[in-house]
């Protein structure tokens, strides 16, 4: 199973993707970026990439090795903002406002591919607040900044928002603002530290997102490695998802995973209820598929 964001998204499209690089269009702006899964030939011309991009991002000598990824420099081709926003909303009631910048790590803040995530939570998180006939308790870590938590928050939940940069978070709370929403708890924390005190509290959650990135290090320098980490992070989650009435989405953006990888992991780490996966994709003008993430998702 593959999923596309819907092309009624009027403010991002892939327009062409190639030779390890994909040319995207952020509302009014049009980014050249790197992207290493794109392994075949681009469909435009390298003069027509330049035509159109405002900026093209070149990235420094460690870029996409295991576990690293230099900071690299945007090169402006035509004058546009450091900031600016975009908006995105689906055809059954999902709105949201998301900035955007260039950061030195290439990325802008919004992974576009996540919007079927994005959709799944609002509908989930929607019908459990008519079946439970309260706000569910949805969980977001490794939160980056907020698409899934504000997809929640619209639905009507209750927003516990994670992640362990300070940065991202504000950067997600000034996403919440500016969307007219209110009310995400925000905490800035090690994930496997925080699931690990809510477990032992007893404390749980109807609804839990999870986008672990392949390393990573928490606020106190505390260290994440997918490969070592992933399954016991699967198992506490378990511990502090609802036992019935309950979903859970994970995302895996690392290259060694699969989507069948991914369901067994869960199925080991906790009792499942119905279980989906696949992958994350963007579509280029010129019908090319590019597969960037793979989803496992599961209800009970």
């Amino acid at each position: 199973m593959a999923e596309f964001p819907s092309s009624s998204w009027k403010d991002y499209e892939l327009i062409d993707s190639g030779a390890g690089a994909k040319l995207e269009r952020f509302g009014s702006y049009v980014l050249s970026r790197p992207e290493p899964k794109a392994l075949w030939d681009k469909s435009l011309s390298d003069a027509e990439w330049r035509r159109m991009a405002h900026t093209s991002f070149t990235p420094g000598a460690g870029f996409g090795k295991a576990g690293k990824e230099d900071s690299g420099t945007w090169n402006r081709l035509r004058k546009m903002d450091d900031q600016w926003w975009i908006g995105y909303g689906n055809t059954v009631g999902l709105r949201m406002e998301l900035r955007l910048g260039l950061t030195s790590f290439k990325h802008v803040g919004v992974f576009p591919e996540q919007a079927p995530n994005w959709d799944y939570i609002y509908r989930q998180t929607g019908a459990l607040k008519e079946r439970l006939g309260r706000a569910p308790r949805v969980l977001n870590l490794f939160a980056y900044t907020g698409g899934a938590s504000l997809a929640a928050k619209v639905a009507g939940a209750d927003v516990t928002h994670l992640d362990s940069v300070r940065q991202v978070v504000t950067w997600a709370r000034g996403n919440m603002e500016h969307s007219g929403l209110e009310g995400i708890r925000w905490v800035v924390e090690d994930a496997m530290k925080f699931a690990r005190r809510e477990a032992k509290r007893g404390n749980r959650y109807d609804g839990i997102i999870l986008d672990p990135p392949a390393y990573g290090h928490g606020p106190d320098g505390e260290k994440w490695k997918l490969d070592e980490c992933l399954f016991e992070m699967l198992r506490t989650v378990g511990q502090i998802l609802s036992p019935q009435d309950a979903f859970m989405v994970l995302n895996l953006y690392s290259n060694g995973f699969s989507a069948l990888l991914g369901e067994t992991v869960v199925r080991q780490a906790m009792r499942v209820g119905t279980l989906e996966s696949g992958e994350l994709a963007l579509g280029d003008r010129f019908g090319k598929a590019l597969p960037l993430s793979i989803v496992v998702r599961m209800t009970r």
